[in-house]
């Protein structure tokens, strides 16, 4: 069952059009993340949803009932979301347990018991409730936040970007127990992100915007393996382009005869991934080529190489070990279909 339904949505801000006739389906209980550098309209589709900002035209309705349409403009407090804002917003002057607490009804045991609760389900321990924001790390004062969102319930919980004030190793961590917090209470999640790692890993479904359009939505495999078009390509990660030819769904170009996705035909611009060049002994049949250098990251190294017709590829290498090393010639060749976009 839908969700979240956004059709034909125009927001602006002053006289600048920020969306673009946006539409977006998102299934009951599950996640999305919507995927765009800064600037593209994300978060303004985030606030629409929530009803912070009022758009031109377009509909919006949660669990099949219209909260923005003509005539109807539904308030944010009675839509059923939770938010999670990137600072996480907490009360100050209040303790953990208030923030916590803050909109929910009552002083009774069940109000106590809903707090406590929430702080196991977001990992924290019981004794933080009794402590002050500025008392906490910043990956606490997101657990915080989104137990503050998920207090009353909602039908949907609106995450905008609230993992990116924190360190890489306190990110990933925190991330984890906000999804896990999330799929225990089974609410639908809007995440907006501009971290393409933080989208292919956190979601069931992906919406990559662009200049204030969606410009392609699938899980994060689709997206990832089979981008619609050549900037969303670039976008969701490092990229291996050569010119080449396609015919009858292959390619042929620096690097072989090469099976495509898609149906283009004539000259293209080849692109894949780096993980799909594999560098090793030339053999026959293989395309020729000189290390240049390699890129360190710990979990994985990207090894730079020079074909000999003056292009470039990168090879993503997992642990780094046994490295060619800079000058080393070397034969390259390509695992799986690769992606033929048009010349422009």
């Amino acid at each position: 069952m839908t969700e979240l339904m956004v059709r034909d949505v125009v927001a602006s801000h002053g006289p600048t059009t920020v969306l673009h006739g946006v539409d977006l389906d998102v299934a009951a209980g599950t996640t999305t993340a919507i995927l765009g550098p800064s600037g593209c309209g994300k978060t303004t589709l985030l606030r629409v949803v929530a009803g912070f900002h009022r758009p031109d035209a377009g509909t919006v309705a949660i669990g099949g009932h219209p909260v923005v349409a003509p005539g109807v403009l539904v308030a944010p407090e009675d839509r059923g979301i939770g938010y999670v804002a990137q600072e996480g917003a907490l009360f100050p002057h209040l303790s953990v347990e208030q923030n916590v607490g803050f909109g929910l009804p009552g002083r009774d045991r069940g109000r106590a018991a809903r707090v406590t609760e929430l702080l196991d389900l977001v990992g924290l321990p019981r004794e933080v409730g009794r402590r002050r924001p500025d008392q906490l790390s910043g990956g606490q004062q997101q657990r915080v936040a989104l137990a503050r969102a998920l207090a009353r319930r909602p039908r949907i919980v609106l995450l905008d970007e609230p993992f990116s004030s924190l360190d890489a190793g306190l990110r990933t961590s925190t991330r984890r127990a906000v999804a896990d917090a999330l799929a225990a209470e089974g609410v639908t999640v809007l995440l907006v992100t501009h971290d393409q790692d933080e989208a292919l890993s956190f979601a069931d479904q992906i919406a990559v915007m662009e200049a204030g359009h969606v410009r392609q939505v699938g899980s994060p495999q689709e997206v990832y393996a089979a981008p619609t078009d050549r900037a969303t390509a670039a976008f969701l990660g490092d990229l291996v382009t050569v010119p080449g030819t396609s015919r009858e769904g292959v390619v042929d170009c620096v690097l072989g005869r090469l099976p495509a996705v898609g149906s283009v035909e004539g000259e293209v611009e080849v692109a894949l991934r780096p993980e799909q060049v594999v560098l090793g002994a030339p053999v026959d049949g293989s395309a020729a080529a000189v290390v240049l250098h390699s890129d360190y990251f710990g979990h994985d190294v990207l090894v730079h190489a020079q074909l000999d017709d003056g292009s470039t590829v990168m090879s993503r290498v997992v642990g780094g070990i046994d490295l060619p090393a800079p000058g080393q010639r070397v034969g390259v060749t390509v695992t799986g279909p690769v992606l033929a976009y048009p010349l422009t």
